[in-house]
């Protein structure tokens, strides 16, 4: 159970990062797609999506897996 991370990438677009990875799961043109793929994932997996602003800073995560917090879209 790995959290997934859509993170930008430094080349332009946007990547979706397995926690802890080095290489990307997957590429996308935009954010919208990346995160959503990142969701699936995380659904999959019972574990977080977590989306980074352009800075790096974590603006929006989704808990879905075995969180007494029941975190869901929290904005920072």
């Amino acid at each position: 159970m790995a959290n997934q991370h859509t993170v930008p990438n430094p080349n332009g677009g946007w990547d979706v990062k397995r926690e802890n990875a080095k290489r990307a799961t997957k590429h996308f043109d935009n954010q919208s797609d990346a995160y959503k793929y990142a969701q699936s994932i995380a659904k999959n997996q019972n574990s977080e999506a977590l989306l980074h602003g352009r800075d790096g800073k974590i603006r929006a995560r989704e808990s879905y897996g075995n969180d007494p917090k029941h975190i869901k879209d929290t904005e920072y």
